[in-house]
Formats: structure tokens, C-alpha cells, sequence
């Protein structure tokens, strides 16, 4: 179906889900829906308002992984570098599923020749997106507006601040539901604190020097995607439902 141009990204209203990208140079887009055996059906936009290609998809539900091939110029001269053998990640995915394992089919060009074009296909070395269910109950969620004259606000780190937490199960350690616990609640107002701000909380890189070193990215500032909630915080392993959990996170903070 035609869909609609807005809202950015796939949004699933229930029944289906809309999914929309904009891209002002594209000659042509691609919406690759991937399995669970990672098997690809590519699906073509061919409807376009002000740059924005989108569609609808009545069958697809949450859970569903894709990303898109955008066929275009190839003038890296002029900063054009499209490959439709590159998979492209939706930039206003919700959730997102797997890491980059730095493979060289993940550049636009071979390594030790920056001037070369690289087809290889990168599907399989690339995250993909993953189509959230968005409801949520918010009722009784408040926005406590504290004045800037009493706010208190104490910068933490999700992992850091509850994975050596002796009375945060263990379960929840490090997790946006720890961060949530009834014992961190009451030490943050015990120390008076009136707002939490935490430290990057979307999906982001682990560095390629970091991951040849059996290292991970701890501090998070290598941003991936903005409105994605960082898988490795989540209590349950799922991509669909750490957005949930999430959520639930802020809600509580709020009470």
C-alpha cells in the first residue's frame, strides 16, 4: 500500500506498518525485510512526497528485522557515494538488532585502496532494524517539573551505577530496570537528588581498535542511532521489548 510519509522510520499502528525514509539524491529505494534465518525479500518504494519514499506493509508486525538499499549516483568527487550493495540502517529505527563486526564489505571502498569501489554485499555484517510495538501505558506518568533554582541532578551511567549494586538483584545489574530499583530510588532522594541524567543511552559503536582487543565501548559517546535504547542495558535480550523496558525505566523515574 502507499503509506504515508510521516512519521519517519517503520511505525506499526496495530494492524501494519508504515515505513518511511527520506532521501533527496535516491533514484531508487529497496525495503529489505529479513527473516530469522537472515533470508532477504526486498520490497520497491515507489511512492515519493518531498524526498520522503514510504509504503505500507499490512502483514508486517513487530519484531520484524529490515533496512533499506538506496540505488543512486556514484561521484564520490561530489560526496555521492550510493551502493545498493551497502545495507543502509534506518536512521529513526526504534530498536535495533545485532552489532558491526567491522568486516571490510562494511566500507565503501577495499582496504589499502581508498580511491577503490567495494561491492561486496554487506548484509550479513550490518545491524538491522527492527519494528517495535510503540503502545505503553503512560497513564498517571507526570513530567515533574522541578524548578532549575531546586533541581539536584546527578549524571550517572546506566551499568555503572548498578552493576556492583549488592542489594540490585543480580538479574537487573547494569540494566535500564536497575537503574529503576527501588534501592537506587531511595539512595538518589536520600542524597536529595531531583533529577537523573544518564549518560548515552542510545545505540551506539563499539570501536573496531576496541573490539580487537576483546574491549567494549563503555562510555557510549560513538552514536549509531538516536532513537534507538542501547540493547547491552536490557534485562530481557529482546530488542523489541528493551524499548518496554525502557520506558518503564522513565516512568518510574518520573513517580
Amino acid at each position: 500500500w502507499p503509506g504515508t510519509p510521516y512519521p519517519l522510520g517503520a511505525t506499526f499502528d496495530g494492524s501494519g506498518t508504515n515505513f518511511s525514509l527520506f532521501s533527496e539524491v535516491a533514484e531508487r529505494v529497496q525495503l529489505c525485510l529479513f527473516d530469522e534465518d537472515g533470508v532477504e525479500t526486498q520490497v520497491d518504494l515507489i511512492d515519493v512526497d518531498a524526498h520522503v519514499w514510504h509504503c505500507y506493509l499490512p502483514q508486517v508486525q513487530p519484531g520484524q528485522r529490515y533496512g533499506y538499499r538506496i540505488h543512486g549516483p556514484y561521484n564520490p568527487a561530489n560526496g555521492e557515494r550510493y551502493n545498493a550493495n551497502k545495507l543502509v540502517l534506518d536512521p529513526y529505527a526504534k530498536a535495533i538488532e545485532g552489532n558491526i563486526d567491522w568486516d571490510e564489505a562494511l566500507f565503501g571502498y577495499h582496504f589499502g585502496d581508498p580511491e577503490s569501489r567495494n561491492d561486496l554485499d554487506s548484509a550479513t555484517h550490518m545491524p538491522k532494524g527492527i519494528v517495535i510495538n510503540p503502545f505503553f501505558d503512560w497513564s498517571g506518568d507526570r513530567h515533574p517539573r522541578t524548578p532549575y533554582a531546586d533541581s539536584f541532578i546527578y549524571e550517572a551511567h546506566v551499568k555503572g551505577l548498578t552493576q556492583l549494586h549488592p542489594d540490585v538483584p543480580e538479574h537487573m545489574r547494569g540494566t535500564y530496570a536497575g537503574v529503576a530499583h527501588p534501592v537506587i530510588i531511595e539512595h538518589l532522594k536520600r542524597l536529595g537528588v531531583t533529577a537523573i541524567e544518564l549518560m548515552p543511552v542510545h545505540e551506539f559503536v563499539h570501536d573496531s581498535v576496541l573490539v580487537e582487543q576483546g574491549l567494549r565501548n563503555y562510555w557510549g559517546y560513538n552514536t549509531l542511532n538516536f532513537f534507538s535504547p542501547h540493547g547491552d542495558y536490557s534485562s530481557t535480550g529482546d530488542s523489541g521489548q528493551q524499548v518496554q523496558e525502557f520506558k518503564s525505566m522513565v516512568k518510574t523515574l518520573h513517580a
